[in-house]
Parts: structure tokens; C-alpha cells; sequence
């Protein structure tokens, strides 16, 4: 493909100016700073003049009749910002997590693997741990069951599907916060005249031996309730997976199946299930990463209850109101060599099977 380089006179104008405004700005807010109404916007005033200084590159890379410059060009800030602040600020935890960092003033002296083998001491981290198996395996569990069998539901064809679904799905676009504060009053365990929520139904109809301590019970039972509001929320994304999964497989192999004596059961059973196992993977590996890091659903629900304490709470108690900034960039190390464990042997063996294909 050419490379040439083809002038454009307006495009050239455009980007000169772009550049001088971009660049001029740069030079005046790095002098003085840029305040409004009494607030300071100088930083994002940088951002901005970055930004059109920026454009004014991509405009004369444009010039090039090898469309690959322009995606390099367009692609480059965000390559820069993900190396910056997402990997460059994973490995600056590391070194803090290897510091006795504990206090407001930095403190970056060496102590190796102090702060991991303290956590693997310590029983309220092993307690969380345990809270995030019970958890996770619940929550991963009731997900698939539940969005398997919506989706199975929907595969019927029934009248009104399209309303079913976007029911189903609707629970998704509410944030873990949100949903934690309405699942706190609906599995509420006071009881007598403070009683509410689903102990009220409870009571209403009679079935006083179904009230329950809810997420207040003794664990691990707690932390299995708070399984529900997790999977009412999410299990309609499983569902979505499951059926675009079952609606991609060929009618003829089911009709074959039909042909040859096959039941319904049989069909799903033998045919829909195996073929489902790459869509069941990849629902396993979203649920399971979200799990291994939920944190905000928790604090909604449990308040910063020992007995639902997860890594995710202890992190930010050790580090925002203890102010251990070195235990605490050790536990978030170690939720994200867990999550890393499950997600990258997943996205390895995608990279491998694309490029077979």
C-alpha cells in the first residue's frame, strides 16, 4: 500500500491552528492557573488543550494515504492511558504492598513478602476468603440454574417474549448500590413492630416459621443470602448469554433429533447443553471475576459487618481508615492474581482458537 504523504491546504491550515491553540494553552496553564467561580480547573484546561493540540497531529496523519498511521494515531492516547493508569498503577501497588507503608507519609522501605505472609495469618483475611468462596459458588451457581432455565422459557417462543426479556434483563441496569439498599429493607430481620419486607409477607400469610435473620444469620448461612439480591440482578444477563447461545444452533439438528424418536428433554439434554459449554464458560469467567471483587453490594447490605467481610472490605478499612496503605495494596494484589487466575488462562485460550480459525 502507498505511503505517501498528500498535502491538503485547508486540512494543513486546520491543524496548524489546532496545534498553536492546543499548544499556546498548554504553555499559559502551566504558568498560571486557571481558576472559575473560585475553583481551580487548571487540570482539566490541560486535559482540553492536550486534547486539540492532539487533534491537530491526528489531522496531519490523516494526510497519509495509509489508513494504518491514522489507526495507530487514533489508538495511541488510549494505549498510553492504559499503560499509565491501569498497569503503571498496578505495579506501583506492588511495590507499596512490598513496603511497611502505614501512616500518611510514604514510607517505601523494603520488608519483601511481609504484608502477604501477615494476611495469610490473619483470621479476619482468612474469614473473608472464605466469605468470597461461599459467595462466589453460590452466586455463580443460582445464576446459571436461574438464566439456563429463563432462557430454555423463552426458547418456547412464547407470546410477549420481547416483554419477558427486557424484564428479566431489566435488574441489570441497576447498580450493586442501589439494588444492596433495596434488598437491605426487603431481607430486613428485625422483627415484632419494626418488622418489614419479606418477613412481613411472612408474617401476613401466616407462615411465621419461614421469617429468618436473612444475611444477619450465623455463617456461612449469612453470606448465602446474600447471594439473592446478586443473583436477581444478574442472572438475566446469564439468561441473554444462554439464549443467544441455544438460538444460534441449527433447527435442523433438533428436527433430526425429532425424527429419530428424541424427546424435548433428550433434544436439550444431548444436543443444546454440550453445545452450550463455551457460552457457560464464558458466563463462569464474567460471574466469577465479578464475584472475587464485589465489594458494594456487600457495604449496602451488611453496613461493614464483620460476618459479610469480603477482601474488598477489608481493603478499604486497612487502607482509607487505617491508613495502611501497604496491607492494603497487598490485598488488592491478591484479588487481582485471583481474578487474574480465573480470566487470563480464559482469554489465552480465545487468543489461541482465533488464530486457528
Amino acid at each position: 500500500m502507498s505511503r505517501r504523504f498528500v498535502i491538503r491546504t485547508r486540512d494543513l491550515i486546520l491543524a496548524i491552528v489546532l496545534m498553536l491553540i492546543g499548544g499556546g494553552s498548554i504553555f499559559i496553564l502551566t504558568r498560571t492557573e486557571l481558576i472559575i467561580a473560585g475553583t481551580n480547573f487548571t487540570s482539566i484546561g490541560l486535559l482540553l488543550a492536550g486534547l486539540i493540540f492532539y487533534s491537530g497531529v491526528i489531522v496531519i496523519v490523516s494526510m497519509f494515504t495509509d489508513e494504518t498511521y491514522l489507526a495507530i494515531a487514533l489508538l495511541l492516547p488510549s494505549v498510553v492511558a492504559v499503560a499509565i493508569f491501569v498497569y503503571g498503577f498496578i505495579f506501583w501497588s506492588v511495590r507499596v504492598s512490598l513496603s511497611q507503608w502505614k501512616g500518611l507519609l510514604p514510607d517505601y522501605t523494603w520488608v519483601g513478602l511481609q504484608q502477604y505472609t501477615y494476611l495469610f495469618h490473619d483470621t479476619r483475611f482468612l474469614i473473608d476468603v472464605r466469605n468470597t468462596a461461599v459467595f462466589t459458588v453460590g452466586f455463580i451457581a443460582g445464576c446459571l440454574i436461574l438464566g439456563l432455565g429463563l432462557a430454555i422459557l423463552l426458547d418456547q417462543r412464547l407470546r410477549g417474549e420481547a416483554l419477558f426479556r427486557g424484564i428479566f434483563l431489566f435488574p441489570m441496569a441497576i447498580s450493586f448500590i442501589a439494588s444492596g439498599v433495596v434488598w437491605s429493607w426487603l431481607m430486613n430481620p428485625a422483627t415484632g413492630n419494626r418488622i418489614t419486607g419479606i418477613n412481613l409477607i411472612f408474617k401476613s400469610l401466616g407462615l411465621d416459621f419461614l421469617i429468618s435473620l436473612w444475611h444477619s444469620s450465623p455463617q456461612p448461612w449469612g453470606m448465602v443470602f446474600t447471594v439473592l439480591p446478586a443473583v436477581w440482578q444478574l442472572s438475566g444477563f446469564t439468561m441473554a448469554l444462554y439464549l443467544g447461545g441455544i438460538r444460534s444452533i441449527s433447527d435442523d439438528l433438533r428436527e433430526a433429533a425429532r425424527v429419530d424418536g428424541a424427546t424435548e428433554f433428550e433434544i436439550y439434554r444431548y444436543i443444546i447443553l454440550p453445545m452450550l459449554q463455551p457460552v457457560t464458560l464464558s458466563a463462569v469467567i464474567i460471574l466469577g471475576h465479578m464475584s472475587l471483587k464485589i465489594f458494594d453490594l456487600i457495604v449496602a447490605l451488611g453496613h461493614k459487618d464483620l460476618r459479610l467481610d469480603v477482601p474488598g472490605i477489608y481493603m478499604w478499612t486497612t487502607t482509607f481508615d487505617g491508613y495502611n496503605y501497604a496491607q492494603g495494596a497487598a490485598i488488592g494484589i491478591l484479588m487481582l492474581v485471583s481474578v487474574a487466575v480465573l480470566v487470563v488462562p480464559y482469554l489465552v485460550q480465545n487468543m489461541r482458537t482465533e488464530t486457528q480459525l
